[in-house]
């Protein structure tokens, strides 16, 4: 039993799980427009979640405690370089203009972390309430945007589906910054710390109403229209029940897990 709840904290604190959880929203868009599987870009995107999101969370403390770090600390370092020499692999593999889609998200990923100017010591992450819009853009444009700009045309199903796909983003976000609002800095103005926990539900509640009504607009497929309703009440769920004083893995694995979730149901009824 020891191992095991070794294993799945390495498997949440390495970034695993929400590299499978960004995975499976890359396929649902597969399945949506009828994409051929792209195992580069898919693989690419895995991997370079796991480095992104372990850059953002271990970066600064790498720096500060080189000489001390965990056992624990040092295996996820081992397992982002590995990471990110896949993703260096999978990226020489990827044509030169799908590279250029993904420059403005690495980008907002740099700054997200790192101050955006010489000089300056704030980066996007401190700056307010912006935090969990960066992250829905991030994720919206790498899961949805980019696998469409580069098998199809973006029209307006297309847009519609992104903004979807944004504000789905958003609300599975939620629960981590109401999680937060006790340790995130004030000036950082998330949206519980400025609206309260009660109201961000409120406002998640309208973001999720928009995403279905935008489902059964951009897709005439009946069984995916079921599965995002299942996917929008699993969601309301989870939001509805989070609070600041949660589980450990309430956010950090079940809520993590619903992308994983809409995926796997679309594969058993494709």
């Amino acid at each position: 039993m020891k191992y095991l709840k070794a294993i799945f904290e390495f498997y949440i604190n390495s970034s695993l799980h929400v590299a499978f959880s960004v995975y499976a929203l890359v396929r649902v868009t597969e399945y949506y427009f009828n994409l051929s599987y792209n195992e580069e870009l898919s693989y690419f995107i895995f991997y370079g979640t796991i480095t992104g999101y372990n850059f953002v969370k271990y970066a600064s403390i790498a720096k500060l405690h080189h000489m001390s770090l965990t056992k624990n600390l040092r295996l996820i370092q081992i397992f982002s370089f590995l990471s990110f020499v896949l993703m260096s692999y999978y990226l020489t593999l990827l044509d030169s203009k799908v590279l250029l889609y993904f420059c403005p998200f690495v980008l907002l990923t740099l700054f997200y972390t790192i101050p955006i100017f010489k000089g300056l010591t704030t980066s996007l992450r401190n700056i307010s309430t912006i935090k969990i819009f960066i992250i829905a853009i991030v994720w919206a444009g790498v899961t949805s945007f980019i696998p469409l700009l580069n098998q199809s045309e973006i029209g307006i199903i297309e847009v519609y589906y992104i903004i979807q796909r944004l504000l789905f983003v958003v609300v599975l976000t939620l629960p981590f910054d109401i999680r937060d609002m006790n340790y995130d800095r004030k000036y950082l103005q998330t949206i519980p710390q400025v609206i309260g926990v009660e109201r961000a539900k409120k406002f998640g509640v309208i973001l999720l109403l928009i995403t279905i009504l935008i489902e059964f607009f951009i897709t005439p497929n009946f069984n995916f229209k079921l599965i995002y309703t299942i996917v929008f009440f699993v969601l309301l769920l989870f939001l509805q029940k989070s609070k600041v004083k949660q589980s450990k893995y309430y956010a950090s694995f079940w809520v993590e897990a619903i992308p994983i979730l809409w995926w796997f149901t679309i594969e058993t009824v494709k």
